[in-house]
């Protein structure tokens, strides 16, 4: 199997951000930046994002004025510098303390949305930029205490890490790689369905946490042989995708069998099966659907078929 070219960008990718990440530990420019009247803010309240037109099927990212802001501002929660669009400076801001932001919002601001719903709708830089600020902000929200001594954190470099106030240990986000491959035998792929799926029907491509010491190569041949018993030989890297989710990249992989049997891992797939291309071609014809469509696993799939 030669190596298969991603088609098109995946979803989250393609930022506008310039993310000025030297311009983080500038003070001045980041009071600058906070007091200009052409900053944006990006609301973020219990992990969704501030979206219009949702209902209507036609989502768009509302980003704050700091007028608008300066109420989930008050609010207390965490804030961190993003960058800049168009030269514009851009922060994202969690909300999360309030039981209702929408009231400390101007009428006609929409409401919050999970962002995974209605990814597939947004314009390319909108979903990077959503995604940008959920990611961070979770990880804000959820490291106020040093892991080394257990004492407070403070922010630093415009909230994009922490420091603590104890050991003065420094504190920087984590994304956790995760290898997702789509595994063929040349005719075939081979797709599972995950005992976490909350779509009972759904198949989708293997995916798993890549293990310290190990290489990405490695790491798919260990996961699909964990969880399916098939042996897998050549590995082609596809694509990436930053899934904040809370907190991963995906590093897609196209991956030659070198055996058919299946044996899964109950505690991880419910089932698993080789399909072919005219069953995914219509997957409800044969009683299974396949994965969403802002995700890497769905790519990886659709590109295969075009491969034909």
């Amino acid at each position: 199997m030669l190596s298969i070219p991603a088609s098109r960008p995946n979803a989250y990718t393609g930022s506008p951000l310039d993310r000025a990440s030297g311009r983080r530990e500038d003070a001045g420019f980041i009071n600058a930046a906070l007091g200009s009247p052409e900053a944006l803010y990006v609301p973020v309240w219990r992990s969704r994002s501030l979206m219009r037109g949702v209902e209507e099927g036609h989502p768009e990212a509302i980003l704050l004025s700091p007028a608008a802001a300066e109420a989930v501002r008050m609010a207390g929660g965490p804030w961190a510098f993003l960058g800049l669009w168009d030269g514009r400076p851009v922060f994202a801001v969690d909300c999360s303390a309030a039981e209702d932001p929408l009231p400390l919002l101007p009428e006609g601001f929409g409401g919050f949305t999970d962002l995974r719903a209605v990814a597939g709708l947004l314009p390319a830089g909108e979903a990077s930029v959503l995604a940008h600020a959920r990611g961070l902000m979770h990880w804000r929200v959820r490291h106020r205490f040093c892991g080394v001594c257990g004492g407070a954190c403070e922010p630093r470099s415009a909230g994009n890490a922490m420091a603590c106030t104890a050991c003065g240990a420094q504190h920087f986000p984590r994304t956790d790689p995760a290898v997702i491959m789509l595994v063929t035998d040349g005719k075939r792929a081979l797709l599972g369905h995950s005992t976490r799926f909350p779509n009972s029907v759904m198949y989708s491509t293997l995916a798993g946490f890549v293990e310290p010491g190990e290489s990405l190569e490695e790491a798919v041949r260990r996961e699909v042989l964990e969880e399916v018993g098939v042996k897998v030989g050549a590995v082609h890297y596809h694509s990436s995708q930053p899934w904040p989710f809370p907190a991963s990249i995906m590093l897609g992989f196209h991956a030659e069998a070198l055996s058919d049997a299946i044996q899964i891992d109950p505690e991880e797939l419910r089932d698993a099966r080789w399909f072919t291309r005219a069953q995914i071609r219509a997957p409800e014809q044969h009683g299974f659907a396949l994965p969403r469509l802002d995700s890497i696993a769905r790519r990886l799939i659709e590109d295969w078929l075009e491969a034909e």
